[in-house]
């Protein structure tokens, strides 16, 4: 057999990747009115983001059901897992904790990113385990992939994120305050400050100007998230296919509803993996 990959429901990853690569994706929850919904599993309400809802991380036992069909899929060559990053949530503790008391046949890897910034890194994972290569091998195809991944998004207001206490509070005030548009960044797993803009239009250009400075003249992956915003994302996506037409067209989903919650309605965020 070959190594399997699990990871978890804030990678994004689009069904027919998931499919393809004999992934195993692991839920992530969502509290609304006393009902735990599973993100990627359960029926999610259309106005999830008008109401009070709160989130939580894949649980234990969740994880060691992944990682044990995973072992059994592998027939023994083993499991490398893949996860959203350590500091936004509390997944990654759990995997390692729950990988340590099962098998030490299981790599857990924190992609220090979200949505498909760790989607990147675990395709990077099971494209290696695809070609044969054993389980450290692809570990390491993953951890060289972590580094090679990059996140920014814009969002429409931080309230959202400074309840959820993903950024500081006073970097949250000030955003409020000001009424200002920022735009941020996934930076070595936590989300920063990446450049103050005091309109969306504005944001999203520097956004995209990012985005192009990452990559250059050359190539690489691209995803286009949103938040209830499809319009937008699809206008990020096509000003990206203009100005990088070395790259293949951004796969362009929803961020999710577990990481759509932090972030707020209207965000638009892009997932860069540049090649080996």
């Amino acid at each position: 057999m070959t190594v399997m990959v699990v990871t978890d429901a804030a990678a994004c990853l689009p069904a027919d990747l998931v499919e393809k690569w004999g992934i195993c994706v692991v839920p992530l929850h969502i509290l609304l009115d006393g009902v735990d919904l599973r993100d990627g599993v359960d029926e999610i309400p259309d106005d999830l983001y008008q109401r009070h809802a709160t989130t939580a991380a894949a649980t234990p036992a969740e994880l060691a059901d992944a990682y044990q069909q995973a072992l059994r899929d592998s027939a023994g060559d083993g499991v490398v897992a893949v996860h959203i990053s350590s500091a936004l949530s509390g997944t990654f503790g759990a995997a390692e904790r729950t990988a340590a008391d099962l098998d030490p046949a299981i790599r857990v890897v924190d992609s220090k990113s979200a949505a498909m910034g760790t989607g990147f890194v675990a395709l990077a994972a099971a494209r290696a385990a695809a070609d044969g290569a054993e389980l450290d091998a692809v570990a390491d195809a993953a951890r060289s992939a972590v580094g090679r991944s990059h996140a920014f998004i814009v969002v429409h207001r931080l309230d959202n994120l400074r309840r959820s206490g993903r950024i500081g509070g006073p970097q949250a005030w000030l955003g409020t305050a000001l009424a200002l548009k920022p735009l941020l960044r996934i930076d070595d797993g936590k989300l920063v400050l990446a450049q103050r803009v005091r309109t969306v239009s504005n944001a999203t250009a520097a956004m995209i100007d990012r985005v192009c400075e990452v990559v250059g003249d050359g190539s690489a992956a691209l995803s286009v998230h949103h938040v209830a915003n499809p319009d937008g994302a699809s206008e990020v996506a096509a000003t990206l296919a203009q100005r990088l037409p070395g790259c293949e067209p951004a796969i362009v989903t929803s961020l999710g509803p577990v990481l759509g919650l932090h972030v707020g309605a209207g965000a638009v965020a892009v997932c860069v993996g540049l090649p080996t």
